[in-house]
């Protein structure tokens, strides 16, 4: 009738009345709004529909009797704002088409009004009258028009049609007052409300005509030909919203589709949307917070008498799962964990699979090897059917089903015992009787569902029968388990700690239940023992006594527990296998998979494995499977054994290079991690001390490879010669002189060619010598390395008088001449390297005229060689002043060595011997009158005569 009964659903499904308050008309459909607390009504009289908000309805149960009624958008008047505290208001908002149906947004508390042809968005406003004082108001914001289909929700239905639209606020241009013309939207929950007559049947004489069933996701939707027009009602301001519309689904049905035959009454019901949010969001009761929920996913819900239809619409829109019911369905309610449906005489209940679309939406990594979750595409299961006597409607709120039913004499007369329960009824205080004498049998039932923990306890003992006989069923039984449990740590909102404790407890315990079944079964999916272990927490070791039985020596191992040990072994895990544990690996792998016994042996966690077993092992695979990383390993085991003779054995049954690139196919022969650390193994000591040479060799073919890094191959090399963090030891110059040979990406190349250099000029400058004897010398270098060039004849001349100390870092001088005298290095970046050996004596000298060659300032070399080492100032000349730089001969030789001349007189022979072959070589290249406005006016003619004398024969000539 005219009146709203309000109650408070508590703990365990205890009902609470709250009391009631009059509407002015007989309510339609009501929904509660919880962002600004509000009701909405659709209500009839005199055969006219209204639509009203009812505002601080809460003090009519706290006594108060002042109801105050106004107009959407009307002025609050000072003359009674403050009463408005202690009075419920009355919001009317009027239409220019009867409403049908109605929705509130539970994040904004914006209202959705559905009509005839069309979609009405009112905003919810604030009114801040003072300080003491905030009243609600409505603001129609947007009118969606959709042409010929009467809608019945916002994702919209005729009787046999479903249309879901997104709409996205875009940027608008100051100026632009049109908004779009196609658009959509997409509220987080639906409008329910009575579906209009059918547009698609057409019925001609005793003929049904049916329109074809159509899908259409995504962009193709919008071929459905439906068109949506928006028109904004809100008053244009700098803060106007613009929209437009996306289509998402459109998807229509015909009657002939129904597993039970033709059914006249084959209407859609029970259209809903449903979000999800964020994992882990911080959601309570203050609204400011609940406003940043982030939506991930949301998911769309509707159903036909016998089928219903779960479809994603967030990232990706598609069909997830499809529900047949036993038989007619009247009503159904979606929630992230369940499906709940009524028929006539049965509440049914069925598993949805939400939580792992939803998974995959926050994690797009979740089928790796580190993480897995059941598919989406999992076969729906029935969980529980209870009889009730005439279910009318039903709704969800957070534990609870709430049903509403109404029982006739002859239903309750043929009322029969219900089954074992799988949800709890609460048989006292949690139904209210009608007390109209017109209507009896109304009752309101809250049921509680059974705790996630519970349920998923019964699900795992049930899935135990299926253990040994059906593997599939077993599997099924677990992954929807699983899923609840994900369900329930998706929404923890309404979670305790100690509740979210044992939820994360448990769904770990999950997860090891499906790694068990991944690995015992012979199934398809395999693989997946290894994401599911990994996410349980359990180490090798605690699964190793979960699959292995002690003593058993003829038992056998399925794919899904070597794929899981493979894998965990060749990983870098902080874990090692007792003895024990190790060689029962060792022979589990002897008899499953034995070529992959020499990887198993280099794994970290398989340090305490016997090498005598081992050998024994290797052995015999090498006589089926002969391989270089096999021989490598049987050396490997003879170093732990201490039999010399055997490693040098093994070790000589290949040559060099091929071992090396032995190393590839395992690198962790030479190098393992330890928490984190770069720990080298016993076989890369030995080859330190015995074998170098095969040592760097097999670290470059590793780097060449992309086995190891240039920073991991840096560690490596300080941690195995114990230079410290900061020391380079001479076997890792040996390695990037090696390095170099072969490197041909030029970030790795600069990269390297600078750290040589480095460490020659600091060696150079600190007169420190390698600690042992460098593998290659600079002559090999020359002759192997196209970044090693030949030294230039000027910079021996230059060195010809160095000091006798040089003679003792002669080697890392020359490499250091031979790297700057190729066109490798990037000078630019190799200057401040160089800089401590700028003042350092003739090797400094021959650095700084390489650097200035390089950089083409070949006249401040030339003065810098006058002044320092004249005798090499024409060696220079006659190497570096060529072709463009050839006029650097009479434009800045000759002057120098003139005027140099000129100071000296004849106390410098080295002068005037270099004088009279610049002269020579300017003679041949310059014409007469050229050559001799260069020559000093105060010179001596009978010393250039002669020069001017061959100047002029070759003109002649």
């Amino acid at each position: 009738s005219c009146r709203v009964e309000v109650f408070a659903v508590r703990d365990q499904g205890c009902c609470e009345s709250l009391g009631s308050f009059a509407t002015l008309g007989p309510v339609l459909r009501m929904a509660h709004s919880h962002a600004g607390d509000y009701l909405v009504t659709i209500e009839e009289r005199s055969k006219a529909t209204f639509l009203r908000a009812y505002v601080n309805w809460r003090c009519m149960s706290a006594g108060s009797s002042r109801v105050c009624v106004r107009m959407v958008g009307h002025k609050m008047e000072e003359s009674y704002s403050e009463t408005l505290k202690e009075q419920m208001s009355i919001v009317e908002m009027p239409l220019s088409d009867p409403p049908l149906c109605i929705s509130c947004c539970p994040v904004t508390g914006d209202l959705l009004v559905g009509c005839k042809n069309k979609l009405v968005i009112f905003c919810l406003k604030y009114l801040f009258i003072n300080q003491n004082l905030t009243v609600l108001d409505f603001e129609r914001s947007l009118i969606l028009h959709v042409d010929n289909l009467i809608p019945a929700h916002i994702a919209i239905t005729t009787e046999l049609d479903v249309l879901i639209l997104e709409l996205e606020l875009i940027q608008q241009s100051a100026g632009r007052t049109e908004p779009p013309a196609h658009g959509g939207s997409t509220a987080e929950k639906p409008v329910d409300g009575n579906e209009g007559p059918s547009a698609l049947q057409l019925e001609l004489d005793e003929f049904i005509i049916c329109p074809k069933p159509v899908e259409l996701l995504g962009e193709d939707s919008k071929l459905c030909e439906i068109p949506i027009t928006l028109e904004s009602t809100e008053l244009p301001t700098e803060d106007t919203k613009r929209f437009q519309v996306r289509y998402l689904l459109f998807r229509r049905f015909t009657p002939d589709q129904s597993p039970f035959g033709f059914c006249e009454e084959m209407k859609l019901h029970s259209v809903q949307l449903l979000p999800v949010y964020q994992a882990g969001s911080s959601v309570t009761a203050d609204e400011e917070t609940e406003n940043k929920r982030e939506l991930l996913s949301l998911f769309c819900f509707f159903s036909l008498p016998h089928v219903g239809y779960l479809y994603s619409v967030g990232k990706s829109v598609e069909l997830i799962s499809t529900y047949q019911y036993s038989e007619k369905s009247e009503q159904a309610v979606l929630t992230p964990q369940f499906l709940h449906v009524i028929t006539s005489e049965n509440l049914q209940c069925f598993t949805v699979r939400c939580s792992a679309a939803a998974a995959r939406d926050e994690d797009p990594y979740i089928d790796t090897t580190m993480k897995a979750c059941p598919p989406v595409a999992l076969d729906v299961c029935t969980l529980r059917m209870q009889l009730f006597i005439g279910p009318r409607a039903i709704c969800h709120f957070k534990n609870h089903i709430i049903l509403l039913t109404k029982a006739d004499m002859e239903d309750i007369t043929e009322r029969r015992k219900p089954t074992r329960k799988m949800l709890s009824r609460k048989a006292d205080g949690n139904k209210s009787r009608a007390t109209s004498e017109s209507e009896p049998g109304w009752n309101l039932y809250i049921i509680n569902t059974v705790s996630t923990i519970q349920l998923y306890r019964e699900m795992v003992d049930y899935s135990r029968t299926y253990e040994n006989v059906k593997t599939e069923s077993c599997i099924h039984l677990l992954s929807e388990a699983h899923l609840l449990v994900r369900a329930a740590l998706m929404d923890p909102s309404f979670l305790k700690p100690d509740e979210k404790e044992e939820l994360v407890r448990a769904f770990r315990e999950s997860c090891a239940f499906l790694g068990d079944c991944y690995s015992r079964f012979d199934t398809r999916d395999y693989h997946l023992a290894l994401p599911y272990y990994r996410m349980s927490g359990l180490s090798m070791t605690e699964v190793l006594k979960r699959l292995v039985s002690e003593g058993d020596e003829t038992q056998t191992y399925e794919r899904g527990f070597i794929f899981y040990l493979t894998h965990s072994l060749n990983e870098d895990l902080n874990e090692e296998l007792s003895k024990e544990s190790a060689n029962k690996v060792l022979q589990i792998f002897y008899h499953a998979d034995p070529v992959q016994l020499p990887h198993i042996l280099c794994s970290s966690c398989m340090r305490n494995a016997c090498p005598l077993t081992a050998v024994k092992y290797l052995q015999k695979v090498e006589k089926m499977m002969p391989s270089v990383v096999l021989t490598l390993t049987k050396a490997f085991m003879a170093l732990k054994i201490g039999d010399l003779a055997m490693y040098e054995h093994e070790m000589d049954s290949h040559k060099e290079t091929i071992l090396a690139c032995g190393f590839i196919g395992q690198p962790k022969l030479l190098r393992q991690h330890k928490a984190g650390m770069v720990v080298p193994t016993e076989f890369a000591v030995h080859l330190k001390e015995t074998q170098p040479d095969l040592l760097v060799a097999a670290t470059v073919a590793l780097h060449e490879n992309s086995k190891i890094e240039l920073e991991e191959a840096d560690t490596f090399f300080k941690v195995l010669c114990s230079n410290g963090e900061n020391a380079v030891p001479q076997l890792l110059v040996d390695f990037w002189e090696a390095l170099l040979v072969v490197c041909s990406r030029e970030e790795i190349l600069q990269e390297l060619l600078l750290r040589v250099t480095s460490q020659y000029v600091w060696r150079i400058s600190r007169q420190q010598l390698p600690e042992t004897k460098p593998l290659k010398t600079t002559e090999d270098l020359i002759n192997s390395c196209n970044h090693f060039g030949l030294i230039f004849p000027w910079v021996t001349s230059i060195m010809s008088g160095g000091s006798p100390s040089d003679k003792d870092y002669h080697e890392d001088i020359s490499k250091l001449q031979s790297l700057l005298c190729s066109q490798s290095v990037d000078m630019a970046s190799a200057l401040p390297v160089l800089e401590p050996l700028t003042a350092a004596g003739n090797v400094g000298l021959a650095v700084r005229a390489l650097c200035h060659t390089r950089l083409g300032r070949c006249g401040e070399a030339i003065e810098q060689l006058l002044e320092r080492c004249p005798q090499a100032a024409v060696v220079y000349a006659q190497h570096e002043l060529k072709d463009d730089r050839q006029a650097v001969w009479w434009n800045k030789l000759l002057p120098e060595l003139c005027k140099r001349t000129r100071l000296t007189g004849n106390s410098c022979p080295v002068l005037i011997s270099s004088l009279r072959e610049t002269l020579s070589v300017v003679a041949m290249n310059l014409e007469l009158r050229d050559f001799l406005s260069l020559l000093p006016e105060d010179g001596n003619a009978a010393f250039f005569l002669p020069h001017l004398l061959h100047c002029s024969q070759r003109k002649l000539l």
